[in-house]
């Protein structure tokens, strides 16, 4: 009796593979080239620099760019996406940055916009009811159908972003920086429903800056530099170190190295301070801190807590409503007092903002103009008549070679930087001036991990050179690495103050959820 022939197993497809991809924008070669594998059931992370093309890449595979030559292959079949429905057609569903959902609306009604199955608008929803109450078992998705999107937080309105791509049959889903606006805890939750995903043969794709995450999540990476695919290595077998080396071709120092903070006498003052931003809503609720010389204090907390209002009214940008402002015990908040950006600026107070691109730079002036925006009216920089072009373009230069902007050409529009040299551009103008207190919201958003090791060095130096500096992050990561005494804000108010020394990421976690520090933890 002859054995039983062993059929030999047939080879599973990957969920997505992409073939010499090459994408150009006129003479910018945003993909060049580009060929990996996502194989199916894994969480694949896909990281690089700004510019690397990752965003470029994955906007090809959804639709929103068609690729000027190269393939597209789901589960092994070649794949033309000539839209965002065409790739939802394919079982492609993307979870942006920013989510796309309407605020007035319910879950329900945001899960079914747009696939509505019936003319009969409440047959749709009911029958949308029952799908998404199996996905919301099936996946840990929990979250309330009948709730406003404006009444929910941050961390479950994402939550319904992904509900929504799963209701459109996604099987492979991609995620755009998704933690970027996540408290720890909100992340830790994420992280558990990726991985149930996965677990159940989804094909997750993840885009992100943060190595750590990376580490913890991923199966597989994929690494891109300048538009091309330098690297793909499994997770266990990398590390944080060799996956910046590879991001930008030369080794990357990721651990802040400072001595211990010897603060001085406090030099900003802020006393039960309140403020309202432009919709006449109050945004600062009785907020009270000292920064003191030679430290760096950070305030943590998710976008949207009062934050930005806060950085604008101590940069003389914003009207106080009420309370008070001392720099150097002088009141600048009493009736007749002047508090302009301009002369906060003369009384030795600089301020990065937030959004360099809304408040900070001017895309379509030259870097020599951007670099100078808010000193144009400098002795230096102005004659009788007309500015001094040679000092403008000499000086511009000399601040551009100390902080290493690429390419250092201030005769180059703004536009042309890419975002971390554009946010070196912002620093060094405010801190070529030698300010005695500097302000400084989100210094390494939307940063390379070159740019972001460089940023920190300096703000270190500014700190040890004996500089008062307020940082105002909503990375977790850069406000445990730089700051000497940590506040949290939530809703408006401070609800705790750490040394940096005892705070720990879930501790910050919870205040940045609204969760008020007790007394003794903050000794």
């Amino acid at each position: 009796m002859n054995a039983a022939r062993e059929v030999p197993a047939v080879p599973v497809p990957p969920a997505l593979e992409l073939r010499g991809i090459e994408k150009w924008f006129g003479n910018v070669h945003a993909n060049t080239d580009v060929s990996c594998k996502i194989e199916r059931g894994t969480i694949h992370g896909i990281i690089g620099e700004n510019g690397a093309g990752k965003s470029t890449l994955m906007s090809i595979v959804y639709g929103y760019y068609q690729a000027d030559a190269g393939e597209i292959l789901i589960n092994g079949e070649p794949a033309d996406i000539r839209g965002p429905e065409v790739a939802i057609a394919h079982g492609i569903g993307m979870v942006h940055q920013h989510f796309m959902l309407v605020n007035t609306f319910t879950v329900l009604e945001n899960v079914i916009l747009g696939v509505e199955d019936d003319f009969v608008l409440t047959r749709s929803l009911e029958k949308a009811r029952t799908e998404l109450n199996r996905l919301e078992r099936e996946y840990s998705l929990e979250v309330d159908p009948d709730a406003l999107i404006e009444d929910l937080p941050v961390g479950l309105q994402q939550r319904v972003e992904i509900l929504k791509a799963l209701y459109r049959g996604a099987e492979i889903l991609i995620l755009d920086e998704p933690t970027s606006v996540l408290t720890p805890q909100e992340v830790d939750q994420l992280f558990r429903i990726l991985r149930a995903l996965r677990d159940q043969g989804n094909t997750i794709i993840l885009i992100t800056h943060k190595l750590r995450e990376i580490m913890a999540l991923t199966d597989h990476v994929t690494i891109m530099r300048q538009g091309a695919v330098v690297g793909h290595v499994e997770t266990a077998e990398t590390s944080r170190e060799q996956l910046a080396e590879m991001m930008v071709g030369r080794s990357v120092l990721l651990r802040v190295e400072k001595k211990k903070a010897e603060p001085g006498a406090a030099v900003l003052e802020v006393e039960n301070l309140h403020v309202r931003d432009g919709l006449n809503v109050r945004r600062v609720n009785g907020v009270s801190f000292q920064v003191r010389e030679g430290e760096i204090l950070g305030i943590a907390g998710v976008a949207g807590n009062g934050q930005s209002e806060l950085l604008e009214a101590l940069a003389g940008i914003r009207a106080v409503e009420s309370g008070r402002i001392l720099l150097r015990g002088e009141d600048l908040t009493r009736p007749g007092a002047v508090r302009t950006p301009k002369s906060m600026r003369q009384l030795g107070l600089a301020h990065v903002p937030e959004e360099r691109l809304k408040m900070g730079l001017v895309e379509s002036f030259l870097a020599s103009e951007s670099g100078i925006l808010g000193h144009h009216h400098e002795e230096k920089y102005t004659g009788r008549i007309l500015t001094r072009g040679r000092a403008i373009l000499d000086d511009v230069a000399r601040q551009m070679k100390a902080f290493d902007v690429r390419p250092p050409d201030p005769s180059l529009l703004t536009s042309k930087f890419s975002g971390g040299n554009q946010q070196k551009i912002v620093l060094v103008r405010e801190i070529d001036p030698n300010p005695d207190i500097l302000l400084v919201g989100q210094p390494t958003r939307g940063v390379d991990i070159g740019a972001i090791e460089f940023i920190h060095r300096r703000l270190i130096e500014m700190r040890d050179e004996g500089k008062a500096i307020l940082l105002v992050s909503v990375e977790l990561d850069e406000i445990l690495s730089l700051s000497d005494r940590i506040l949290v804000m939530f809703n408006g108010e401070i609800v705790g103050e750490l040394p940096q020394a005892s705070a720990t990421e879930t501790q910050l976690g919870l205040m940045m959820a609204g969760e008020r520090l007790p007394a003794e933890a903050a000794k």
